[in-house]
């Protein structure tokens, strides 16, 4: 019988009720935090690789960011982990618990579960209290709970194994290694994506049947495409034939016309004429 399947044992020998659930939430904490630089990287390329200026994909501020990411990373890991397994980690692995009690299966299966069902009420709370996308945030919860789970269902076989249960720096150096390994394939899965292009942004193709519809701008503009090339606009900033913004400076303009998708300045646009003489 190992440690852990224990409340209390001999003093010295098995630590008690209070002392195993310390161990437990510290193996949590480690395993938890060991997969967020990995995460804050995926982060900050999905950011570069999104923007849509036909630029580089990395700029000055990415590597910036980068910098800051590394020099934060030591300090705020344990305390992200720490609150990572407080918030659903451990309340997860108490119902998973419970739930073995009952119901045949072995816990670190129903921690699945109960991860991601503990997920899908964070993910209600955070939708209803800062409007985040439920199915996105969700999703998002579930993922950042598999490897904490199969990592605590690791660390409590081995001290099952061993019979006593792991120290603070026998959970916490493997999480830092763990943590550079993921850290260095993600950094060089990116690099290698970015320069196979299999990575990047990639313009919509925006088709008439796409842009038909209402576009709604700042102070009211309302740009009303017809999907048979009709427009319609309402307090829409537009410019002058000449292009001089100094004798024809830009007006606000209502009326009709006809549209049609095109291209301006190397960038899809959308070409408005209209029948007035607002430009």
């Amino acid at each position: 019988m190992g440690w852990d399947n224990s409340a209390d044992g001999p003093e010295g020998d098995r630590p008690g009720d209070v002392v195993r659930r310390f161990v437990d939430l510290n193996a949590a904490a480690a395993v938890c935090a060991a997969q967020f630089p990995a995460i804050g990287l995926i982060w900050l390329i999905g950011t570069q690789l999104s923007r849509d200026d036909y630029g580089g994909p990395y700029s000055f501020l990415s590597y910036l960011a980068l910098a800051l990411l590394l020099a934060v990373t030591p300090v705020l890991m344990p305390f992200a982990g720490l609150a990572h397994a407080v918030a659903h980690i451990g309340p997860a692995d108490l119902l998973a618990r419970l739930a073995a009690r009952h119901v045949r299966g072995p816990v670190w299966a129903w921690h699945l579960v109960c991860t991601g069902a503990l997920g899908v009420v964070w993910a209600a709370l955070a939708a209803l209290l800062w409007g985040w996308s439920f199915t996105s945030t969700a999703a998002l919860l579930a993922a950042l709970g598999v490897l904490p789970v199969f990592g605590l269902a690791y660390l409590r076989g081995r001290a099952r194994r061993t019979g006593r249960p792991q120290g603070f720096w026998a959970v916490w150096l493997p999480s830092l290694f763990a943590s550079v390994t993921l850290f260095l394939l993600v950094l060089v899965g990116g690099v290698l994506g970015t320069v196979t292009r299999l990575l990047g942004y990639e313009p919509p193709a925006l088709s008439a049947g796409r842009l038909a519809g209402d576009w709604r701008g700042a102070d009211g503009a309302v740009l009303r495409l017809d999907s048979g090339g009709k427009a319609e606009l309402t307090k829409l900033p537009t410019e002058s034939e000449s292009g001089d913004w100094y004798t024809d400076p830009i007006d606000v303009c209502d009326g009709t016309g006809s549209w049609s998708p095109g291209e301006q300045g190397g960038r899809d646009a959308v070409l408005v004429r209209l029948d007035g003489g607002c430009g």
